[in-house]
C-alpha cells in the first residue's frame, strides 16, 4: 500500500468501527480490553515491518545485517507473533489460542517492559461465547484491523502520538458508553493539561501518580517536558490498583515510548509499593492525581497502624477515601521541589468533622497554594463540579519571600458546552494559569485570601466563600416598561379588528 498520509480521525472512526463485531454479543466492559490490546498488536507490528522494510531498502543483499540492525529496535517482535501471521490463519481454528500464544509470546521478548501486562486478558475466553462464536468474533476483527485505514506504519501515520491519541479517544469512548466505571481511568485531557500546567514539570523531575489510571496525566507531564525543553530527561511513576487498566497503562507507555516508567499494580492506600532503598515512601518532584471520588472502602480499618505515618494529621472517614489520597500525596513530596495538583469532590473543601481537622492542619502547615473550582459535566460518570487543590512544600511569592496565602479561582463558568458532557478550551486553560502565575486577586473569578481569613472562615475553602461571582442586575425601568405594556395594548387592539374583519370575510363574523 502507497504511504499515503492519514487523518487522526480516519484512524478513531476506523477503529471505533471495529468495536461493531464485539457490540451486541459482548459488554463493553468486557470487550474494551479486547479492542484496546489489538491496538497495541497492530501497531507494533506495523512498526516492526516499516522498520524491516527500511532496512531492506537499506541492506537488501544482506539478511543477516537486517537481522542484526533489527536487534537494535525499542522492542522485539517474534516473527510468529506478528498481527499479520494472525491475520493470515484467520479462518482456521483456535484464533483465540493463537492470539493468546502471541501475546504471550511478545511479553516474553520484552519482560522487562511488559512483564505480565497481558496475564488478565485471554482472547481465548468464554466470555466471547462458545468455540465457533467466539473464532467468528476474532477472525471479524482480525478482519478490521487489517483494513487500509489501520495501517499504522510510522512512515504513514508520520507521528508517534497519533497512535497515543487513539488510544485516548477509544478510552474516552469507553468512558462516555460505560458509565462511572469506565470513566474511573479516563482524565478528560483538557483537565490533565491543566493539572500538568500548574505543577510545571521540568526537566529532570521525578514525576508520580498514585492513581494512575491509564497513564494519560503522567503522559502530559512528560508531553510539557518535552515541548519545553526537546528532553526526555525525567522519570515517570505510578500506581494502579485495577489489573486491567494497570495494563492498559503499560501499553500506553509503550506505545509513546515513555520507557524510563515504572508503573505498579496494586492499592496505593493499602499497599503502596513505590518504596525507596529503605522500604519508605519513595519522594517525588511531582505528584499528580485524578484518584475515585469518596471511595467508600479505601483502607480505614488498619489506617490507624499505617508504617509510613500517612494518617498522622487524622484518620478520614470511613466510607470517604478522599483525604487518604491526598494525604498519602502530601507524605511522597520532595521536601525542597515538592508540588502537587489533585482532583477532589467539593466536599472536600467544606466538610466537617475528621476531615475538617486534617484540612485544618495542612493549611496550618502552610501546604496549600491554591483551590480552582472546575465547571459540572467535565468528567464521564459524575455530573457533579470538583476542583483542583495544588499544594506545595515551599511556597514562595514573586520575591521569594514564604507566603502563606492561598489563591482561589472559580473556572466553573469557564466552559464549552458539549451535548452531554462539557469541555475546556485552550483560552479556559490559559486564564487559570495565568491567574494562578500572577497570584493576585481578579474580579468575580479570583482571591488571595490571607491565613487570617481562612482562619475566620473556620478552615472552610468552599469558593463562594472568597470569590464573589454575583451579578447585579440591571435596575429595572418601570416607566419604560408601562409604555411599552401601552404599546402592545394597542397593537393588539389593532391586531382583534383586523382578524374580526378576516372572519367576515369567510363568513364567520356576525
Amino acid at each position: 500500500m502507497a504511504n499515503t498520509t492519514v487523518s487522526q480521525d480516519e484512524i478513531n472512526k476506523a477503529v471505533w468501527g471495529a468495536c461493531d463485531s464485539f457490540r451486541g454479543v459482548v459488554d463493553p466492559s468486557i470487550y474494551k480490553d479486547f479492542v484496546l490490546t489489538l491496538l497495541f498488536l497492530k501497531y507494533i507490528s506495523d512498526v516492526w515491518r516499516d522498520r524491516e522494510e527500511h532496512y531492506q531498502a537499506e541492506y537488501g543483499d544482506s539478511p543477516e545485517l537486517i537481522t542484526e540492525m533489527m536487534k537494535n529496535e525499542r522492542f522485539v517482535l517474534p516473527e510468529s507473533a506478528s498481527f499479520y501471521v494472525l491475520h493470515k490463519r484467520r479462518h482456521e481454528p483456535g484464533n483465540g489460542e493463537r492470539i493468546d500464544k502471541a501475546l504471550h509470546a511478545i511479553e516474553e521478548a520484552n519482560i522487562n517492559k511488559l512483564r505480565d501486562v497481558f496475564q488478565d486478558i485471554s482472547f481465548n475466553s468464554n466470555k466471547l461465547g462458545d468455540e465457533a462464536q467466539k473464532n467468528d468474533i476474532l477472525r471479524h476483527i482480525l478482519e478490521d484491523f487489517a483494513k487500509g485505514e489501520l495501517d499504522l506504519r510510522p512512515s504513514r501515520v508520520g507521528k508517534l502520538d497519533i497512535i497515543g491519541n487513539a488510544y485516548e479517544f477509544l478510552i474516552k469512548n469507553f468512558a462516555a458508553t460505560s458509565g462511572k466505571k469506565a470513566g474511573e481511568f479516563y482524565t478528560p485531557p483538557e483537565v490533565s493539561e491543566l493539572i500538568a500546567e500548574l505543577v510545571a514539570p521540568q526537566e529532570g523531575d521525578e514525576i508520580c501518580d498514585p492513581a494512575c489510571g491509564s497513564g494519560s496525566l503522567l503522559m502530559k507531564c512528560g508531553r510539557q517536558i518535552q515541548a519545553a525543553t526537546g528532553s526526555r530527561k525525567y522519570a515517570l511513576f505510578g500506581q494502579e490498583a485495577i489489573g486491567s487498566t494497570w495494563a492498559l497503562a503499560k501499553m500506553n507507555m509503550f506505545l509513546h515510548g515513555e520507557d524510563n516508567h515504572r508503573i505498579e499494580w496494586g492499592d496505593t492506600i493499602r499497599n503502596p509499593k513505590l518504596l525507596d532503598g529503605d522500604d519508605r515512601l519513595r519522594h517525588f518532584d511531582v505528584v499528580v492525581a485524578n484518584p475515585p471520588f469518596s471511595l467508600e472502602k479505601w483502607g480505614h480499618e488498619k489506617a490507624d497502624g499505617d508504617r509510613f505515618a500517612r494518617f498522622r494529621r487524622g484518620i478520614p472517614p470511613k466510607t470517604k477515601g478522599d483525604y487518604a489520597f491526598i494525604l498519602h500525596m502530601i507524605e511522597t513530596l520532595k521536601p525542597g521541589t515538592g508540588r502537587m495538583g489533585v482532583v477532589v469532590p467539593h466536599g472536600v473543601l467544606f466538610r466537617g468533622a475528621a476531615e475538617g481537622k486534617i484540612r485544618k492542619k495542612l493549611i496550618e502547615e502552610n501546604l496549600l497554594d491554591a483551590v480552582i473550582g472546575l465547571p459540572e459535566k467535565l468528567f464521564y460518570g459524575t455530573g457533579i463540579p470538583a476542583a483542583i487543590l495544588v499544594f506545595r512544600r515551599k511556597k514562595t511569592d514573586k520575591t521569594n519571600k514564604t507566603d502563606s496565602s492561598i489563591l482561589f479561582i472559580d473556572a466553573s463558568r469557564e466552559y464549552k458546552d458539549g451535548k452531554n458532557q462539557n469541555f475546556l478550551e485552550e483560552s479556559h486553560i490559559a486564564k487559570v494559569v495565568e491567574t494562578y502565575t500572577a497570584r493576585e486577586s481578579v474580579d468575580k473569578y479570583a482571591y488571595l485570601a490571607t491565613p487570617e481569613e481562612i482562619a475566620e472562615n473556620d478552615f472552610n475553602l468552599n469558593i463562594p466563600r472568597y470569590v464573589d461571582t454575583f451579578e447585579e442586575e440591571e435596575e429595572i425601568d418601570l416607566e419604560a416598561v408601562r409604555a411599552e405594556r401601552e404599546t402592545l395594548k394597542a397593537e393588539l387592539v389593532n391586531l382583534e379588528v383586523e382578524m374580526d374583519g378576516y372572519l367576515k370575510e369567510l363568513g364567520y363574523g356576525s
